[in-house]
């Protein structure tokens, strides 16, 4: 991403890939002419003093990343640029449709991007211009987003029949043999097809780098996460100045993993022109390059060593080891070249036991071969078959009598004697005694 204005429209309610562009616009557009050749004389200055920033001068005695191919998902590579010429394959348009037709798009952001990371050069023997950090890998264009200036920007984003054009770009990248996938782009939606998609280029082999984002603010104040940038296994990656500050529009949360620079970095446009922009963008494109060496030079990588490599040969790493402004620290070519090697070396030492190994001690011998007494195993059979047969009519006879005590009648307990008649109760004072009464004595003389 790029800062600069913005448009996004319909980015709350949906995948928000509203891509910030273009801090400055192209500086020259180069014909043959005089005043070109002086420009692309500047630009190739500009663009060293970058490179070397992050050491990609010091990789290029490995590896300049040849045999690699890297998907730039984005606004489209212009074949047009010089610097690129010859190293770009053209994918097909998931935004297709978006603009009136007719409409030629400008290619603007993604021949930019495309030019740092595989830029060649151009002019006499390539010396003016756009020299990438991976100048001898290809660039696989896939379009599936829209320069913030084009006319269907907006019914871009507003139309939910582009809501799988990334993840569809991401799937397409894998099946053509892209072997790193860049995105810069991004939106505060994780979709679940795009994760998905993410994860099914990592488990194929791809390696996927994608730009934070540049909705940062000055201080320590977090940012919303933004997608793909965010996703598990994603190198996401931070922007920073010369002094590798992190530059005030960069994001800054947990999902950063690395940081490069990002502050007026110089690039190729479509038709020989040249552009100075600020913006994550810049900076996941220089990652994604220096990805592209490591893969030309240790293709048997898997994309966490090729993440390992770039994460443990950082510069100028913060105190602690890590913050959320720029991760793990600023990313340096040739340290991630020979950290990767070291990870080759490591992953090439065989594991387990040769063939010929043993447990135990001593030389191994001919295996012995233990002879048994057939007859003493017939017999010993015979005997475990006798001692099942009486077991099991054991059991029978047991079932047997418990069944026959089960149907025997019942007899009732005796009742206990019964108690002795104890005395009569004493009558109630309303009813008369039991024995005659006694005559009552005369009253008076």
């Amino acid at each position: 991403m790029l800062t600069g204005a913005a448009a996004r429209a319909g980015a709350a309610a949906r995948f928000a890939v509203a891509v910030v562009l273009l801090a400055g616009l192209s500086l020259a557009i180069g014909n043959g002419v005089a005043s070109a050749q002086g420009i692309g004389q500047q630009v190739r200055t500009d663009d060293l003093a970058t490179l070397r920033q992050i050491d990609v001068p010091g990789a290029w005695s490995q590896s300049r990343g040849s045999g690699v191919t890297v998907a730039v998902l984005d606004t489209g590579v212009g074949r047009s640029a010089p610097d690129l010429a010859g190293q770009v394959t053209v994918g097909p348009d998931y935004a297709a449709g978006a603009n009136p037709p007719g409409y030629v798009p400008p290619h603007l952001h993604g021949t930019y991007i495309g030019s740092i990371i595989a830029g060649h050069g151009s002019g006499p023997v390539d010396g003016e211009g756009m020299i990438g950090v991976a100048p001898r890998a290809k660039i696989l264009s896939v379009r599936v987003i829209l320069d913030d200036q084009e006319p269907g920007f907006f019914v871009y984003n507003e139309n939910a029949s582009y809501d799988d054009a990334i993840a569809n770009g991401i799937r397409y990248a894998v099946g053509h043999g892209a072997e790193v996938i860049n995105m810069s782009l991004g939106g505060t939606n994780a979709t679940r097809n795009l994760r998905v998609a993410v994860a099914y280029a990592i488990s194929h082999n791809v390696v996927v780098v994608a730009a934070a984002g540049n909705d940062g603010k000055k201080g320590h104040a977090f940012t919303p996460y933004s997608y793909p940038a965010s996703f598990t296994g994603v190198i996401s990656v931070a922007a920073v100045g010369a002094g590798g500050k992190r530059a005030s529009f960069s994001d800054q949360n947990s999902s950063v993993v690395v940081s490069a620079p990002g502050l007026s970095v110089v690039g190729a446009g479509p038709g020989g022109s040249y552009i100075v922009g600020d913006g994550t963008s810049p900076a996941s494109a220089f990652v994604a390059g220096i990805a592209a060496l490591i893969r030309s030079r240790y293709p048997h990588l898997a994309p966490v060593q090729v993440m390992q490599a770039i994460v443990t040969s950082t510069r100028r790493r913060p105190t602690g080891g890590y913050n959320p402004g720029v991760g793990f620290g600023e990313v340096d070519a040739a340290a991630a070249l020979t950290a990767a090697g070291r990870l080759a070396a490591a992953s090439a030492q065989p594991t387990g036991l040769a063939a010929t190994d043993h447990f135990g001690r001593g030389p191994g011998g001919p295996i012995a071969v233990i002879h048994r007494d057939r007859g003493l195993i017939i017999a010993l059979a015979a005997v475990a078959a006798a001692a099942a047969v009486g077991f099991a009519v054991f059991v029978v006879l047991l079932i047997a009598a418990l069944r026959r005590r089960r149907k025997q009648p019942q007899r009732p307990a005796s009742s206990p004697p019964a108690d002795p008649p104890s005395d009569p109760p004493p009558p109630w004072p309303d009813q008369p005694p039991p024995w005659p009464r006694a005559p009552a004595e005369p009253v008076g003389p």
